[in-house]
Parts: structure tokens; sequence; C-alpha cells
């Protein structure tokens, strides 16, 4: 079973609201050993996110020459070099998201907006967590035989396969290798990409040996 952002996320976040100071945020940023936390309002909606680099810009800008900030930097790191607050400081909207989402969701908006950590929210937009990178790849610190036992336990017997023992299956550094004759290609296909999902799982390895005239491709799983 693929894990959910709520399986790994952490319900002890620490936010600021909108009116913090910058010198508050320097010192919680360091107290409590975080590059990053959610900006609430008043409802406890998450409305942005103030990290490290969003305030080592004040200190890197501010005060700098008028001329070289416009030929260097855009408008919004000039002003964030003039803020005190952290509305002011703040990169908004924040990149969030749901405690119900797969964790490859989780990993595909981190990667894809460069962040290390995200806000976990409600329905409402409420903040009820923070998963960062390392509690995303703590999805594979699984051991290899308890990912076999699930594959064989709860995967295969799904298909009703009409010799089970036709099947074998191996583990390795989360590396799962399927071997042979499965009842159909089709059978083989649905095993192969259901056993991809299995919590743990870095990559399958088609090994199988599917029925004469049968197409064995299977888009994205390895040969």
């Amino acid at each position: 079973m693929s894990a959910t952002v709520r399986d790994v996320m952490s319900t002890h976040v620490v936010a600021v609201r909108k009116l913090a100071s910058y010198k508050r945020m320097a010192a919680t940023l360091r107290w409590c050993n975080v590059s990053a936390f959610p900006v609430l309002d008043d409802d406890n909606r998450v409305i942005g996110v103030v990290s490290e680099a969003d305030l080592l810009t004040k200190e890197a800008l501010d005060g700098a020459l008028p001329g070289v900030l416009t030929g260097m930097f855009r408008r919004q790191e000039k002003a964030k070099a003039e803020g005190v607050t952290a509305g002011e400081l703040m990169t908004s909207p924040a990149v969030t998201v749901g405690p119900d989402e797969p964790v490859a969701r989780a990993a595909q908006l981190m990667y894809g907006s460069r962040v290390k950590r995200l806000p976990v929210v409600d329905a409402d937009g409420k903040l009820i967590g923070i998963v960062t990178r390392a509690d995303v790849l703590a999805v594979y610190d699984r051991r290899d035989a308890d990912i076999r036992r699930e594959i064989t336990d709860s995967v295969l017997p799904q298909h009703h396969l009409r010799d089970p023992a036709a099947l074998t299956v191996a583990v390795t550094d989360g590396i799962v290798t399927l071997a042979g004759t499965p009842d159909t290609a089709v059978v083989g296909r649905a095993i192969v990409a259901e056993v991809k999902h299995v919590q743990g799982v870095i990559a399958v390895r088609d090994r199988l040996d599917y029925p004469p005239g049968e197409h064995r491709y299977i888009p994205g799983a390895s040969g």
C-alpha cells in the first residue's frame, strides 16, 4: 500500500503570523533548527512561507545602491530587502499539499518548486502539519522482507493465479525482481504495475516469461 503524506508528516510545526518581526523569525529559525516556516492568517490558513533565503535577501540587499539593485534584481526581491515582517518577506502563495495525497505527489511538488518542505493543509487551507524531503525519502526505509511479504500476501492473491507458485518474488535493497509465468500478459502487466506502488519499492525488474504470442511491454517498467 502506498504511503500518504499523513503517514510521514510531522504535526509539530513551527509557524508565524504575518506581522512577526524579522528579528523574531531569524531567532526562531536558529532556536528551532528549521530552514523555513509557514506564515498563517488569523484563521490558521497558510498564506505564505518564510525561508532562510527570504531572510538572507534582506541581509544581503538592504542598503545596497538603488542603481545596482535595479540592474541586478527584480522588483519583488527589492521589496523583500525592505521588508521587516513575515508578510513582507514571505514567498506567496505557498506550495502546499493535502494529508491524503500520496507521498509521490509531495516529492513531485518539492522537486518542481525547488523547496525543502511543504505545509500540509486541510480542505479549508488550514495548517495541520509539515512534510520534509527527509520525510518523503523515509518511505524507502523499509525492510526487504516486509516488501516481499506485502507482495506475496496482498498483491498476488488479488489476481487469483491458477498456480501461485509459478511466480517468484525477490527483493534486494528495495528492488523487486518478478520471475515465472503469469496466467496471461494482462495479469502479468497488472502485477508489475501494482508492485511498483508498494511502499518501499525503488524499482521493479520484470523477468516474467509471458505466454507465447503475448506482448510484454509495460510503460515505465524496467526490462
